[in-house]
């Protein structure tokens, strides 16, 4: 599978956070991008994994991080890590935005829920 197979760069951002963190009141460490739909989902270190599952329920291979300051991509079908082309922005979430976030979500413990 190329790099490129699995990016459309011309699709924005499904919004500023976890898509299903935002919608059930959960939380999230970081954020991807997927690179062929937009969602945004939290990463394999966060709680839930959401842009994992994500790929996996849909087959879209690659993400983006969505943390500013990273423009690195990750194609889950091939696990290798590559630079790619620029996306539509945002190109990351709210330079205001915690991290864990959102902010009034994240437990007082949420180390010990981290993978």
């Amino acid at each position: 599978m190329g790099e490129l197979e699995g990016i459309d760069p011309s699709v924005p951002p499904s919004g500023e956070g976890c898509a299903e963190c935002d919608r059930d009141g959960g939380w999230w460490v970081h954020l991807r991008r997927c690179a062929q739909c937009g969602h945004i989902g939290c990463c394999d270190t966060s709680p839930e994994q959401h842009a994992t599952k994500h790929a996996a329920d849909t087959g879209h291979p690659v993400v983006r991080s969505f943390e500013p300051g990273e423009i690195w991509f990750w194609n889950y079908a091939t696990e290798i890590a590559f630079e790619g082309p620029d996306l539509a922005p945002p190109q990351h979430h709210p330079i205001d935005q915690t991290v864990p976030g959102p902010a009034p979500r994240v437990p007082a413990d949420w180390q010990a829920h981290i993978h």
